[in-house]
């Protein structure tokens, strides 16, 4: 698509209905926002029923301790078991599961049967290890089968797992062992990024000398690379020596709907990590029932596949318990979108016939970068729904993709939820929604939220503020693990009643909502609140730009002053008036006020492996700071050539 057609589309044609034939055959339709608005209550039970409980629940919600919610308290299930023998007991035992393709292009096709046995055995290692309910399981492994196979080992025992992403330093590692008291880690030899071996084990050793890791007792390996690994005898055990042995017989517990399922740790303002707490009955109800829902998933003919990492709460919901939940077949994809070739995700989408793709804006963004014609290669036509999930996607990146990878007959799904939601709250859905590209529209049937003002009012359409929740929600977080004050005074004290999701949002004139990102992304310039998402999309817009990141710096006259990083297109020069074409272009969209006062054209973005930009690097950069941790980059060397580039940046003090 040149940039004149995409200026146009999304100049002419604002708005996408839904495909005849799949609003015709929609899982969803729009009876179930009235339904869900009668009977909020009724409706999650409703949704609760699509489980297996060994004890059906009698009482829906518990609120008689706000912020504290039980959903569901009084029945009982295993979540394992809902996620993988009930569909065998079904008669699916040959549906794949997973197909697992590995960046150096070694493949996997496990059937639930197969993942069945794999996660009994598991299951039966973990017990001879000695873990039991409740105790904590750290796992520090890459994007490849064992790594669903521990979660859901761990989910049948009753034993809460605690992932941490591969990218993450010993230093990151070793706290949250330390703050889970994990008593078993779970890694690998290493993975495979961008065609070469990268080691893991060295960073769970390293993290296991630091004091207050004590009580790890064992250490399981998968053998993934076959590169030589350190070893701690009576400490470190290989999980093909002691996995392989086990019987695949294992009969799973029923737990308690509030029995702790997972800590994921997300980043806190103080600088330690904040142990998102997430339980078992709630959690599993609203990820399968938003699975279904949002990506209209038919699990007997629909190939599903979301890019992210599992390490991330993405991962969590989407790739292990939501998909699995619903007997879904899915693909799963160990390394990088541009290893060994700039096509792989298509080539894999092609190869696999996939379906539906859930990915992330970043990942959109680095792809219309790459140029059109690289999909252009590739059979697409298997895709129905495309989903967007991690930031904000700006309306070019939107409709890029709705053209470039869905040949402009696939609805897109703009999703938006936490690692603290659990699950999807506000997305269109592809049979009923009319979609804008940008917006993720309406809160689901059954999650209530708005857009407040400073001082908790609702603000009319066509205006801004603050993303609340104003009732709890089946797969909300419970607590930040070990610390109940915390987690009223992060989520709940900003205001009365009302979950403060963090996010700056608007309602347009027919009261949909647009992310503008996190409200510590949003500048104050000058007295205006400007959001670093609409001058990045205003600066994408231009045809010379391909991507862009924006910061806020101290500013002694305006408080903080607009500071814009861009990667330009292929054929783009980087010439005298460059600079101040582009501040006229955000002038010419945004008004005076969104005129960056610094643009810094860059080769590439710190980005973080599983594709998120890291802004608060490029706020060090802005403001002469000493660099912060750079070992979650993918690159590191990138905040090197960002900073070489410095002394001729071009500025405007205007």
């Amino acid at each position: 698509m040149s940039n004149e057609s995409l200026a146009n589309l999304l100049k002419e044609e604002r708005r996408f209905a839904p495909p005849a034939e799949l609003a015709a055959n929609a899982n969803v339709t729009a009876e179930a926002y009235e339904r869900a608005k009668a009977d909020r209550l009724g409706f999650w039970a409703e949704q609760a029923r699509r489980l297996s409980w060994e004890t059906e629940p009698t009482e829906t919600l518990d609120w008689s301790n706000p912020p504290f919610a039980k959903w569901f308290k009084d029945g009982r299930l295993n979540v394992a078991y809902n996620c993988v023998d009930r569909h065998v007991e079904a008669g699916l035992g040959d549906r794949v599961a997973i197909h697992f393709e590995g960046e150096p292009g070694d493949t996997r096709a496990i059937t639930y049967a197969e993942l069945q046995r794999e996660v009994s055995k598991a299951a039966n290692a973990l017990t001879e290890l000695g873990v039991r309910s409740g105790d904590r399981v750290a796992i520090y492994l890459p994007m490849i089968p064992e790594t669903v196979v521990a979660m859901l080992a761990c989910a049948r025992i009753g034993a809460p797992h605690s992932l941490v992403f591969g990218g993450f330093s010993a230093d990151a590692l070793a706290t949250r062992i330390q703050d889970a008291d994990a008593r078993v880690v779970i890694t690998a030899d290493g993975g495979y990024r961008r065609g070469k071996p990268s080691a893991l084990k060295p960073a769970v050793d390293e993290a296991l000398d630091r004091p207050g890791t004590e009580n790890v007792r064992s250490v399981l390996v998968v053998r993934r690379t076959g590169e030589e690994t350190a070893w701690t005898e009576g400490r470190d055990v290989w999980w093909h020596e002691l996995v392989d042995r086990q019987s695949e017989e294992h009969t799973p517990q029923a737990f308690e709907a509030e029995h702790p399922l997972f800590i994921l740790y997300t980043s806190g303002t103080t600088g330690k990590p904040k142990g998102i707490l997430h339980t078992s009955g709630g959690y599993l109800t609203q990820a399968a029932y938003t699975h279904h829902a949002v990506f209209d998933l038919k699990p007997e003919t629909d190939v599903y596949w979301c890019t992210a990492d599992v390490g991330w709460v993405t991962g969590h919901s989407y790739i292990v318990y939501g998909p699995l939940a619903n007997g879904a077949t899915q693909v799963m994809y160990e390394g990088t979108p541009d290893t060994p070739h700039r096509g792989r995700w298509w080539e894999i989408v092609e190869k696999y016939g996939v379906t539906i793709l859930y990915t992330a804006p970043t990942a959109i963004r680095t792809c219309m970068k790459w140029g059109d014609d690289i999909p252009a290669k590739f059979d697409l036509s298997s895709l129905r729904v495309l989903g967007s999930v991690g930031e904000p996607i700006n309306p070019e990146a939107w409709v890029w993709y709705r053209h470039n990878i869905g040949g402009d007959r696939t609805p897109v799904v703009d999703t938006w939820w936490q690692t603290e939601t659990g699950a999807i709250m506000i997305s269109p859905l592809p049979g009923v929604t009319e979609a804008k590209p940008g917006s993720a529209q309406v809160p689901l049937p059954g999650i209530a939220a708005t857009v407040v003002d400073d001082d908790a009012n609702e603000v009319p359409d066509g205006s801004g503020g603050y993303l609340v929740l104003t009732e709890p929600w089946p797969s909300m977080l419970r607590t930040i693990w070990g610390d109940d004050q915390r987690y009223l005074d992060t989520y709940w004290s900003r205001f009365e009643n009302r979950y403060f999701a963090g996010d700056g949002a608007k309602k347009d004139d027919d009261g949909d909502i647009w992310l503008l990102g996190r409200v510590d992304d949003v500048m104050l310039v000058s007295g205006h609140n400007i959001s670093t998402t609409e001058v990045e999309s205003a600066l994408v817009s231009h045809p010379k730009v391909a991507e862009a990141a924006v910061v806020g710096a101290t500013d002694p006259q305006t408080t903080q002053a607009i500071c814009a990083f861009v990667i330009l297109r292929g054929s783009a020069a980087e010439d005298e008036g460059l600079v101040e074409e582009l501040r006229g272009h955000v002038a010419k969209h945004l008004g005076p006020i969104a005129k960056p006062k610094r643009i810094l054209p860059v080769e590439e973005l710190p980005k973080t492996r599983s594709g998120k930009i890291m802004r608060r690097l490029l706020r060090d950069v802005a403001e002469n700071r000493a660099l912060g941790d750079v070992t979650t980059l993918t690159d590191s060397t990138v905040m090197d050539l960002i900073q070489s580039k410095l002394p001729g940046a071009a500025s405007s003090e205007d």
